[in-house]
């Protein structure tokens, strides 16, 4: 069995770890921070076979545009000269037509189908309770342009066998009986599920250090050594780290440490943000999600997390208000009966989804290196994905047959 060293603690570097330590294999993760805040903390808590269309979609770019003269728009890219910003824009554009939407379908499908099982699975296992529901997911419309362009992703989505009704007003309300709503109509996405992502993490945490796995806090890599073809060791924590596999599942950090072993791996960071408020009433029963203003919706604990935006920049430490007022005069536009305060700065919490120019994750070996696995590039589906690609991340260092197959995926397609 081989001594694996994951760098990065967040839903894939654990889910890694989980998998590869199940196999037998030695686990140590080194993680920059102190477990208190990663990416998948904030996140919505969403399982999403629905989303099987990636990020460079036809009408991106257009719809990107206009939005970035909007200062509370779902999507926006903070104009700069960034060279990184730039290559990652055409690559982007060169990925945006129907070709790749077409052929990245089936994939994404396949891995957040696998991730959902994997999640039931693990549900199953003692030490392990972290909410897991499958009531689905509300898309909430309100035009007939939304409701156009939702209904033939459901019927796409249909044709790729997954779950997916297209409701009207009152099939809503029937649906969330205790809420007012003003929308058109919905897709429910009932292939889909949704946990609770901080009491995930604190059980994968939990159950990986009970069975042995190092978990380093506090230790940035800041060099790797290279021989020939392999990756000979990491240097963290003041210390050198050796091992026979290495993994980078390092999100929206994963470039920066890549070209420490002279690698590339495209990537932006699109900051999101989200904040929670009590429910006590529990009205929310299904997760929601507003269409036109890419908000999500999750009750969570007694509470329901609001959350959305996409800002591509530097990774930075700034909160842009007007963002979340989006966020919050947006959400009483579908449901009247919710009415969130503009919250604290210190109760804002953000995050950085790692997104890659065609909107694929990276999974797999890398070319120049035979002892390095990537396991990056999720965007805002890391949450969902985590497991599955834990799952291949094993796999891959087993030389196992592959629970799928991962060529759309490669680490060494740009």
């Amino acid at each position: 069995m081989a001594n694996v060293l994951i760098i990065g603690a967040g839903i894939v570097g654990l889910s890694s770890a989980y998998y590869l330590s199940k196999a037998g294999h030695q686990v140590t993760i080194l993680e920059k921070g102190d477990l208190g805040d990663n990416c998948s903390f904030g996140n919505a808590g969403m399982i999403v076979p629905s989303h099987f269309v990636p990020l460079a979609a036809p009408g991106m770019l257009q719809q990107g545009i206009r939005w970035m003269f909007n200062s509370k728009s779902p999507f926006y890219v903070r104009p700069s000269l960034n060279p990184d910003l730039i290559s990652w824009g055409v690559k982007f554009m060169k990925n945006a037509n129907e070709g790749h939407v077409e052929r990245s379908a089936k994939p994404l499908r396949d891995l957040a189908l696998l991730s959902k099982s994997l999640y039931n699975e693990l549900s199953q296992q003692p030490g392990f309770d972290f909410g897991l529901s499958d009531k689905g997911i509300l898309m909430y419309y309100k035009t007939d342009k939304a409701a156009e362009e939702e209904a033939h992703l459901a019927h796409k989505g249909l044709e790729l066998g997954l779950d997916m009704a297209v409701l009207n007003a009152d099939e809503c309300r029937q649906l969330q009986p205790h809420l007012k709503l003003n929308v058109m109509g919905a897709v429910h996405y009932r292939c889909d599920g949704h946990l609770y992502p901080n009491k995930l993490i604190a059980d994968l945490i939990a159950y990986l250090e009970k069975a042995g796995v190092k978990i380093m806090r506090n230790h940035e890599v800041t060099a790797v050594q290279t021989s020939g073809s392999k990756i000979t060791a990491l240097q963290a924590g003041n210390k050198q780290w050796q091992a026979d596999e290495y993994v980078i599942a390092t999100g929206s950090w994963s470039p920066a440490v890549a070209a420490l072993a002279g690698i590339k791996a495209p990537l932006m960071p699109g900051k999101g943000y989200s904040f929670m408020v009590k429910e006590p009433q529990q009205r929310l029963q299904i997760p929601a999600l507003l269409c036109e203003a890419r908000v999500a919706i999750t009750p969570m604990n007694g509470s329901i997390r609001y959350g959305g935006t996409m800002e591509l920049d530097r990774i930075n430490t700034r909160i842009n208000m007007n963002r979340v007022k989006g966020i919050v005069e947006a959400i009483p536009q579908y449901l009247p009966d919710l009415k969130p305060e503009i919250p604290a700065e210190k109760d804002i919490w953000f995050g950085f989804r790692p997104s890659s120019p065609d909107g694929l994750p990276y999974i797999g070996r890398n070319k120049k290196y035979g002892n390095l696995v990537l396991a990056t590039g999720h965007g805002m589906m890391g949450l969902g994905l985590g497991p599955a690609t834990g799952k291949l991340v094993s796999e891959i260092v087993d030389e196992a047959a592959l629970s799928m197959p991962i060529d759309a995926f490669s680490a060494n397609r740009f």
